[in-house]
């Protein structure tokens, strides 16, 4: 597939592009692409999905901090999809999964998560989407060098507390996930989706 990337030299980015190519995508400008995926920062990003839908190309964005919704009915009136996920490692979209589950037995929790200190928004994205589908419990912060991204829920009960947690050492751990919504975009309704569950069987 002919793909635009923007935030290319950036540290997802960097990592991205080599990977992209690597599995037979090609990178392209906008005006020739058939699909476009954003890694830049949320002063950027809307203009970036606004102009890509002006050309008619879907979008897989992983910018966090900013509000879709409204792009996201743009995308509706003009048949595309706009898929945003706050995570892209798999392993994250299952800790998900599995707080979910585990909240159905063990309401009362709150989420602890860990970025570097050079992550603009706070909470993460992962974080929110992890607390709005657990009825909006309590999210921590922390930001500090040397950490990449990093969540854990905790659930407590009486004389127990379970930990689902999530670690990505490097950014490689977005590649699979990245790859996979490139291969499923045009599977997608219309208009705004967001994250990788609705991807994966």
């Amino acid at each position: 597939m002919k793909v635009t990337l923007f935030g290319r030299g950036g540290k997802v980015g960097s990592v991205l592009a080599p990977a992209l190519e690597g599995a037979g995508h090609e990178l392209v400008e906008l005006d020739r692409a058939g699909a476009m995926v954003d890694f830049t920062a949320p002063d950027a990003v809307e203009a970036n999905v606004r102009a890509a839908l002006e050309q008619g190309v879907p979008c897989v964005v992983g910018t966090s901090g900013w509000d879709p919704a409204p792009l996201g009915a743009e995308a509706a009136e003009r048949g595309l999809a706009l898929l945003v996920v706050p995570n892209f490692a798999l392993g994250a979209v299952l800790m998900m999964r599995l707080a979910a589950e585990a909240a159905r037995h063990l309401p009362r929790a709150e989420i602890v998560e860990l970025h570097g200190e050079g992550k603009k928004d706070a909470p993460s994205g992962t974080a929110r989407a992890t607390a709005e589908a657990l009825g909006g419990v309590p999210v921590h912060s922390v930001r500090l060098p040397g950490l990449i991204a990093h969540q854990e829920v905790l659930f407590g009960g009486d004389g127990q507390l379970l930990t689902i947690r999530h670690d990505a050492f490097s950014r490689e751990a977005y590649v699979p996930g990245v790859l996979l919504a490139l291969e499923r975009l045009r599977s997608l309704p219309p208009g705004l989706t967001v994250g990788l569950d609705a991807l994966l069987d």
